[in-house]
């Protein structure tokens, strides 16, 4: 069952990500109203005025400016408010200011909504989704972080580039944090069907350079901040997949974050991405890709790296 025609989003934070998302959402016909919220009201309101105006071109959307106590009737809520990184500030600092905000965001969006399926988006996302999870009290599958979603998105059309392939035919994964410890899972990675090493080999005649595309692919997102100052349209594709699957309850496979219990061992309690199946429910299941014992280890050093990162963005 579809809840596009009747379903109403609310996009916390109306910046450069922000936006991009609600506007996104727009184009694709993704709700029948979307609501951006933001502290700079005049920021959301322009926001929301600039696409809105456009929606002549394209299906009916209803988009506007608004505050938390929309949040009430809302199927899905994107939280996307944050500040950047300043110059001289280290990761650490960036995270704790924004862990502080988001504690705030989560709290005054629990004054109005019941039980709704949120998608964090705000960086650091891992960080963020699990105190939003722990904020809101709200069941671990129905607090989506935006993981490596867009890192695998990185991954897969580097690789279809390399390979002289549609980037479609190409089923490979980023998973673990969304960040320097993030793992590329080329065991299990193919083309159609085919092993992805195989097929480039057989067209290439040489070996497919697993380092450089996994470093290129782990440092695309601070590539395009150098050359532009800020990506956002990346996110705001990878986010509306997101909602796509949800609203359409798709059932669809896809490597997004949540907060994983006992039963992932050394990835419990932490907020890392894995292939996750999704529907309008949230998550509904876990996949556990096939990974050889390096990429194994590696998704286990991942969760140790951001479990240390998140006791430290916690403390007060």
């Amino acid at each position: 069952m579809s809840i596009t025609d009747k379903s109403k989003i609310v996009i916390i934070g109306a910046g450069n990500v922000g936006e991009a998302v609600c506007y996104t959402l727009m184009v694709r016909r993704q709700a029948s109203e979307i609501v951006l919220v933001d502290i700079n009201g005049d920021r959301a309101e322009g926001s929301a005025l600039d696409i809105v105006h456009g929606t002549a071109f394209f299906h009916q959307v209803k988009v506007r400016n608004g505050g938390y106590e929309d949040c009430a009737d809302a199927q899905i809520i994107i939280l996307t408010a944050g500040v950047a990184r300043k110059p001289g500030q280290t990761r650490l600092d960036l995270a704790k200011t924004n862990v502080s905000i988001t504690r705030d965001i989560a709290r005054r969006i629990m004054q109005y909504a019941v039980n709704p399926i949120l998608v964090v988006v705000s960086n650091p996302v891992d960080v963020l989704t699990y105190v939003v999870q722990q904020e809101t009290g709200l069941p671990a599958n129905r607090v989506i972080g935006s993981g490596t979603s867009l890192d695998t998105a990185r991954f897969r059309q580097m690789i279809g580039e390399a390979c002289g392939v549609d980037v479609s035919n190409v089923t490979a994964y980023i998973l673990g944090e969304h960040g320097d410890s993030q793992v590329p899972v080329w065991s299990s990675a193919t083309v159609a069907g085919e092993p992805v090493d195989a097929f480039y080999q057989s067209q290439k005649g040489r070996d497919l350079d697993h380092a450089g595309i996994a470093e290129r692919t782990k440092n695309a997102g601070g590539t395009v901040i150098k050359l532009k100052g800020a990506t956002f349209y990346g996110v705001a594709m990878s986010t509306s997949r997101i909602v796509e699957a949800i609203c359409e309850d798709e059932n669809s496979v896809l490597p997004v974050a949540h907060v994983l219990g006992e039963k992932f061992g050394p990835l419990q309690n932490v907020a890392i991405s894995l292939p996750c199946v999704i529907n309008r429910e949230g998550i509904a299941r876990v996949v556990r890709p096939v990974m050889n014992e390096a990429e194994t280890q590696a998704l286990t050093r991942s969760a140790e790296t951001l479990r240390t990162f998140m006791d430290q963005a916690l403390t007060e």
